[in-house]
């Protein structure tokens, strides 16, 4: 009777073994090829980067890895934001325009250059800046989109630059490239 239940449990562990083993194959290949993918996808041309002599930079982080840094990054900030007294979710729709042209300034600084301004991009620090400061996401891409209309949107977007240009050296934001100094300076609060 025991042999008979062991043989059974047996059975059925190498059947979700093999289940598993079959979805995983059918998520890689049903993966999207949007190019924020792996960096070597972004090198036309060339077979083999590693035979080459050419390494994909290690700086340009693919689509999860850009997603988990901003939402690490904005998860700081909002953190730091909060500590020095200014809930971004409670702030007017200004302050939360400048916090998404902070992120959006950030996300540019960790992807790879050739992905900088694209609609991908600006899709993956909408959502993240919807949560982390109640902007709905289409205004949050709005926000984006007229970035250049006015000076403050345009010097938060620069500070989210250096932020995490200083946060990928040092894994920390400077207090001057902060998103609070950013909306701070630039927002009559």
């Amino acid at each position: 009777m025991t042999d008979g239940l062991i043989l059974v449990t047996q059975v059925g562990l190498v059947a979700l073994v093999l289940l598993m083993a079959f979805r995983m194959v059918a998520l890689v290949r049903s993966a999207p090829m949007d190019g924020l993918q792996s960096s070597r996808m972004e090198m036309p041309g060339l077979a083999d980067p590693s035979t080459s002599g050419l390494m994909p930079p290690a700086s340009a982080p693919d689509r999860t890895e850009l997603f988990t840094q901003l939402h690490i990054l904005a998860g700081l900030q909002e953190r730091d934001c909060r500590i020095r007294g200014l809930d971004l979710a409670e702030s007017s729709f200004a302050v939360r325009a400048y916090a998404a042209a902070w992120l959006y300034g950030a996300a540019c600084t960790l992807c790879d250059r050739t992905l900088r301004h694209s609609d991908s991009l600006a899709g993956i620090v909408a959502h993240i800046a919807s949560r982390k400061t109640g902007l709905k996401q289409s205004q949050a891409l709005q926000a984006i989109a007229t970035l250049t209309n006015s000076s403050a949107g345009l010097a938060c977007f620069r500070e989210g630059l250096d932020g995490a240009k200083f946060w990928q050296e040092s894994h920390y934001v400077a207090s001057q490239h902060s998103l609070y100094e950013a909306v701070t300076a630039n927002a009559f609060i």
